[in-house]
């Protein structure tokens, strides 16, 4: 029998799943990927049905196993990223979602947060989460979910973010546990600590035992059972939500170094090391990672916007004007510029640096001689002024200036977008050559987990695929983002 020395990454996003199968080299040598339903009961609402998460995570087990030409047995560990704020209850008995997973995405609790924040509670929540009062992190999903699911028992319920639910399906029921970087972003766990914190749940009404049990991003988590497309005892080796595995998978381990990912929304992580830097701009604190139980938390300073790649979507099923979203690049480049058309793509409200939970979206500026290029260029053009914003704020807290930022995410792609994000920045953009960084950090923690890699060795295995410089002069990115925070006033509440 061969050695076991493949590792299995599976990187459940907002949109769809991604299974690849990464080899002893650190690269990627088969993947599959499958979307399924997005649900928008009312306006501001957005679920999915927990069956089909799993559904789209085990029937490709099979299929990417089979693409890459080996034997089940050859996998040494399995690696878990996430969407990560997204909340599942499920009955621990039987694993059944007693109702839709609630998504990051979910504004329904705003009023709920509004409440929150007039008790006062901003101050203390922000000091021990490192977050903001926001309908964006679990604490007012679950809150919700106890208050209008019937059950039982409160306590006759799991909870838990994306990865504690397929963990929960691949052991069968035997672990319920997360990592601390998804434990980071449900604003029930205190930072310092890396523990539940009970001042927290006792503001969210939420009890400790419904929650899972919070371990490290890398080592022997849990282990395979009772599955048909896997033999037991694989172990489940790491995890880390999507942007902290992408943090990873960019071989961001010093401090200072920063990448964004432009996925269904965009993120910029910086890594902090093992400072917590409290932001002062709209940004958040967050742990990246910890590779064990005997080191430190490593945390990171992020901002994000929650509507990126998903604008593009946005153009393509709601508005019609492109068939594929890489359509849209060759769209743009029909026009020099937008002429004056502005597209804010609050459809979800703003994140950082306004965090403001009733924006909505706004395209502005339109003329008679207004085209659809004129829109999609607007489209790409607003995808990378909200992570300008985020990236000035990241400034201003550190005090100096990031030389260099890591990109990746399927739109990482569009050179058009690469090329206005450096004009926009001021700051070098680095493409690697692998843009599925998500992936590649959740199998890198798991390699660790494993001992198939050491640290210095993952140094490595990234390489740079092409470099952004920035051609815009100082004087037209003022006035280009000025033009932007002014289509933005008009997008806020």
């Amino acid at each position: 029998m061969k050695k076991p020395q493949f590792i299995l990454a599976l990187d459940q996003g907002t949109t769809g799943s991604t299974l690849s199968l990464v080899g002893p080299r650190g690269d990627i040598v088969a993947s599959c990927d499958q979307d399924f339903k997005q649900i928008y009961p009312q306006p501001g609402w957005v679920e999915h049905q927990p069956k089909d998460i799993w559904a789209s995570i085990e029937s490709n087990i099979t299929k990417v196993i089979k693409k890459a030409r080996i034997s089940a047995n050859q996998i040494a560990g399995i690696g878990i990223t996430n969407q990560r704020e997204t909340i599942v209850m499920w009955d621990p008995e039987t694993s059944k979602p007693l109702h839709n997973a609630l998504v990051w995405q979910d504004r329904r609790t705003s009023a709920y947060c509004d409440t929150l924040k007039s008790d006062g509670y901003e101050s203390l929540i922000k000091k021990k989460t490192g977050l903001v009062i926001d309908p964006y992190f679990s604490a007012s999903k679950i809150h919700w979910l106890l208050k209008n699911v019937s059950i039982a028992s409160r306590k006759d319920v799991r909870v838990g973010t994306i990865d504690s639910f397929l963990i929960d399906r691949l052991t069968s029921g035997e672990s319920h546990i997360t990592d601390v970087s998804n434990a980071s972003r449900t604003q029930l766990m205190n930072i310092q600590s890396c523990e539940w914190d009970d001042e927290l749940l006792k503001i969210f009404s939420i009890p400790k035992s419904i929650l899972p049990r919070i371990v490290s991003s890398s080592g022997m988590l849990a282990f395979t059972r009772k599955l048909k497309c896997l033999p037991d005892g694989i172990p489940i080796a790491g995890i880390a939500g999507d942007q902290q595995a992408a943090l990873f998978g960019q071989n961001c381990l010093a401090e200072g170094e920063a990448k964004c990912t432009f996925g269904t929304g965009s993120f910029l992580l910086m890594n902090s090391g093992e400072s917590q830097v409290i932001s002062k701009s709209g940004l958040l604190t967050t742990v990246a990672w910890r590779l064990s139980d005997r080191e430190k938390p490593i945390y990171a300073l992020e901002g994000g916007a929650f509507i990126c790649g998903a604008a593009v979507q946005f153009l393509r099923d709601q508005l019609g004007f492109i068939k594929n979203a890489n359509e849209v690049e060759s769209l743009a480049k029909k026009v020099k510029s937008s002429e004056g058309v502005e597209f804010v793509p609050a459809l979800t409200g703003l994140g950082a640096p306004y965090w403001d939970a009733n924006a909505r979206g706004v395209i502005c500026g339109l003329t008679r001689g207004s085209t659809r290029a004129h829109i999609a260029r607007a489209t790409l053009e607003a995808m990378a002024l909200q992570n300008t914003e985020i990236l000035i704020a990241m400034q201003n807290d550190l005090g100096k200036d990031l030389k260099s930022v890591r990109v990746d995410g399927g739109a990482s792609a569009n050179n058009l977008l690469m090329q206005l994000q450096a004009d926009y920045l001021g700051t070098e953009v680095i493409r690697p050559k692998n843009i599925e960084s998500t992936s590649l950090g959740a199998a890198y923690l798991a390699g660790l987990g494993v001992g198939l890699w050491r640290l210095d060795e993952l140094k490595k295995i990234w390489k740079v695929d092409k470099n952004f410089s920035p051609k815009m002069s100082s004087s037209d990115r003022s006035a280009r983002l000025k033009l932007w925070q002014r289509a933005v006033l008009r997008a806020r509440d």
